[in-house]
């Protein structure tokens, strides 16, 4: 009996150790948390340019992918600290601007091209997107590297230069819109091919001869209203502040600190509503007095499609309009003038013809009204009316009177 115990005891133990491999086996990390970045230059290698911006293909593998899940990944250039422990991750309590800094851009489909969003499929967000996770976790896009110093700005604004040939830059992916998915979190390094040595094998110019050999290069020459001139400057004195303008102040973005070579690298913002065609972007150095200056051509701007849709009037079309709008005037008060004589004169010649006809029948009614008036006013009988009527038709009246008005008496 008291070997059963044992034999029970052993047993349990060997199940527990099975249950423990096998539990083991069940939650150990799934294929989308060894996810993996490629990053492909314009060469194909990932050697990318120190002094101007590198477009670059980015792709993934193995990463979560939700369906219908809210947000996705951000897939970001810049630095981490401590990259081998992760330390730097949001889910292990990474701080932006502490942390890990990144080139800043706008969240949106049509931006810089320095930060991209990549939603889950057939999620809320996926119409902002840059891209869509597939449904096995993979993704491909397009981003841009400014170049191996950059701008980057933390929680509270400060802004602080990060030197790729320094420190470690490469590209970062972390949850988007807030969400912290350890699974998504990754970082993979990218390395700057050196500028070519000057002739002589001398080291880099001194800040006179920078001043006199500025100059400026940018990404596209052909750049969309409402998007961003991306711009590399070189020649500047190391340290100084930069500053680029468009058309001398239309807009403007700065001061840029110089790197250890005299190199800067931004992208300055179009406005919506410029003109369409060529415009000039311009590099100032307040140091140096250096000055660097570029054409671009600007297409879909407001200004010009307004400006087509409101073509100028013909001075001689005015000047027609006009002679019609005051000969329109002079018809229309000389019609007023035309019929108010008229009817003046229609007046007039109603009152001549009422005049003529009512002054005769007033003198016949008074004759004849003489007669039965006096004759009726007589209570004597016939010779009193007829001496009424006499006496009303006046002493000159005559013997065919007096007889008509002794006729209406005695007819009355």
């Amino acid at each position: 009996m008291t070997s059963s115990p044992r034999l029970l005891l052993a047993a349990a133990t060997a199940a527990t150790a099975a249950i423990v491999a096998v539990s083991g086996a069940v939650v150990a990390p799934p294929a989308w948390a060894a996810g993996t970045v490629s990053i492909a230059g314009p060469d194909g290698t990932t050697a990318l340019a120190e002094d101007h911006a590198t477009p670059i293909t980015v792709s993934g593998s193995g990463f979560q992918s939700i369906p219908k899940g809210f947000g996705g990944i951000y897939v970001l250039f810049g630095w981490v600290d401590d990259a081998a422990r992760g330390t730097w991750r949001p889910s292990e309590g990474g701080v932006v601007g502490a942390d890990y800094r990144y080139v800043p851009d706008s969240e949106s489909a049509d931006n810089n091209g320095y930060q991209r969003f990549l939603a889950f499929p057939g999620g809320q967000t996926e119409s902002s997107a840059n891209g869509t996770l597939g449904a096995d976790g993979s993704w491909s896009v397009g981003m841009v590297v400014p170049g191996a110093v950059f701008e980057s700005q933390d929680r509270d604004g400060r802004v602080t230069s990060v030197d790729c040939r320094n420190v470690t830059c490469g590209i970062i992916t972390i949850g988007a819109h807030g969400v912290k998915n350890a699974n998504n979190e990754t970082f993979t390094p990218v390395s700057f091919a050196a500028a070519a040595a000057s002739t002589g094998g001398q080291d880099a110019a001194p800040a006179e001869a920078a001043a006199g050999a500025v100059r400026v290069g940018v990404e596209s020459g052909t750049v969309s209203a409402g998007s961003s001139i991306v711009f590399t400057g070189q020649g500047f004195t190391p340290g100084e502040q930069v500053v680029a303008a468009l058309d001398g102040g239309l807009t403007a973005v700065g001061p840029l600190t110089a790197g250890a070579q005299g190199e800067v690298a931004a992208a300055l913002p179009v406005p919506r509503d410029i003109r369409d065609g060529t415009h000039l972007l311009t590099l100032r150095g307040a140091g140096s007095g250096g000055v660097a200056e570029a054409e671009v051509s600007v297409t879909g701007g407001i200004a010009e499609a307004a400006a087509d849709t409101a073509p100028a009037i013909p001075t001689w079309a005015i000047v027609l309009l006009l002679a019609c709008i005051a000969l329109s005037l002079v018809l229309v008060v000389a019609s007023v003038v035309t019929a108010i004589v008229r009817a003046r004169e229609a007046r007039r010649a109603r009152r001549a013809a009422r005049s003529g006809i009512q002054r005769p029948s007033g003198v016949a009614a008074s004759g004849v009204g003489a007669g039965p008036g006096a004759g009726a006013g007589s209570a004597a009988g016939a010779g009193a009316g007829l001496a009424a009527g006499a006496s009303a038709a006046g002493a000159g009246a005559g013997p065919g009177a007096e007889a008509e008005t002794v006729a209406m008496g005695t007819n009355r």
